[in-house]
């Protein structure tokens, strides 16, 4: 007898983008589906509260904190139909066995981060979950200086663009970061990363 699979739905953009906020939508549809939903959110990702996630726009939704798959795995009950993940560009490379384990279990799994870090470089385990992904939501802000569609999160220190050589994760939200469009995004980025020019 053929098992059916479940799928990866992945939603990715930059900071205030809406990727939570859309998270919370597919939720709240599979909710009303009355399929069984488990929310995982990693436990760095402390803005409000440990056991919620929230959405730039204020909504909040009960989660399990997690930051290992020890953790991860013993918040999702063997009846769940829906494993929704937030931030998962923060947890190890080891979530793709569990995501892979959950799909092949029959589990639709939807998770939602940032597809860049504020250097414009590919973020944590993302690139591998974009490629083992069945669908891609990808979403842009708005620039905050110029109105386009942006696709890039700029750290700010001190109200100026942040170092390069700063610390890769620094949890907060409009005091530290604004979404901003290819032009108007700015790093003093090394003269080659991938090699010799």
């Amino acid at each position: 007898m053929l098992h059916n699979k479940g799928s990866l739905e992945v939603i990715v953009g930059c900071m205030f983008s809406g990727k939570t906020e859309e998270l919370m939508r597919l939720i709240r549809r599979a909710e009303y589906a009355k399929q069984k939903v488990v929310t995982i959110k990693h436990r760095i990702d402390n803005r409000v509260d440990t056991t919620c996630i929230n959405s730039h726009a204020g909504r909040i939704l009960i989660a399990a904190a997690a930051d290992d798959m020890t953790s991860m795995r013993a918040a999702i009950p063997d009846d769940v139909q829906v494993v929704a993940i937030d931030e998962i560009q923060f947890f190890p490379l080891e979530v793709l066995d569990v995501i892979e384990d959950l799909i092949n279990q029959g589990v639709r799994v939807i998770a939602a981060g940032l597809d860049t870090d504020f250097r414009g470089e590919p973020f944590g385990v993302m690139p591998h979950v974009l490629t083992i992904a069945d669908h891609v939501h990808k979403l842009t802000a708005i620039c905050v200086r110029c109105g386009k569609d942006a696709r890039f999160t700029q750290r700010l220190v001190n109200g100026n663009p942040a170092d390069w050589n700063d610390p890769l994760i620094l949890i907060g939200a409009e005091d530290s970061y604004e979404a901003r469009c290819r032009s108007c995004f700015s790093i003093n980025r090394p003269a080659s990363r991938y090699g010799k020019k």
